[in-house]
């Protein structure tokens, strides 16, 4: 769910382009965003995806099943098109983009570069949102003596049929 969409109540086309990078970087990853809940590797499918963007390495993020048999230039380009779909409302592509650059087959289209995903929990920027949204300072929690707690209320619900 596009964290506008979380944080504020706003959805729209963008929502989606959103939830379509998710789901690209699920499929080549073979895990579901939540996964890495369950792991130490990551807090999430995006974080993890962004940090190996930027080490360089998001060739490992690609799925056991595929390695075997996968084009590095199309896992590449698929990889880039998560993360670009999953930056800030502004920055992300039309879906119309998207669609061109899937059915390119040459890479004589310029990708950008992707910036950081609109949602990495535990960033001094997400943190300062959510303390801007609520109405917090920094100091306000440091001359509290409370229990830290996790801001980030999210259920997640899966569908199975009948």
């Amino acid at each position: 769910m596009a964290p506008e969409y979380l944080i504020h109540g706003q959805f729209s086309v963008k929502s989606d382009i959103y939830s379509f990078g998710v789901l690209v970087l699920e499929i080549i990853s073979g895990h579901k965003n939540n996964y890495f809940h369950q792991t130490e590797q990551a807090l999430d499918l995006l974080s993890n995806a962004w940090r190996k963007w930027e080490e360089g390495t998001a060739l490992d993020l690609l799925d056991s099943t595929l390695r075997d048999n996968h084009s590095t230039n199309e896992v590449m380009k698929c990889v880039q098109i998560g993360l670009l779909c999953v930056q800030e409302v502004a920055r992300r592509p039309t879906m119309a983009s998207v669609v061109q650059i899937l059915n390119s087959y040459s890479f004589s289209i310029p990708l950008p570069s992707p910036s950081a995903p609109a949602y990495i929990p535990n960033t001094s920027m997400e943190s300062n949102m959510v303390r801007e949204e609520y109405g917090t300072s920094t100091t306000d929690r440091s001359q509290s003596n409370k229990t830290e707690q996790s801001i980030n209320d999210v259920s997640i619900t899966q569908l199975l049929p009948r």
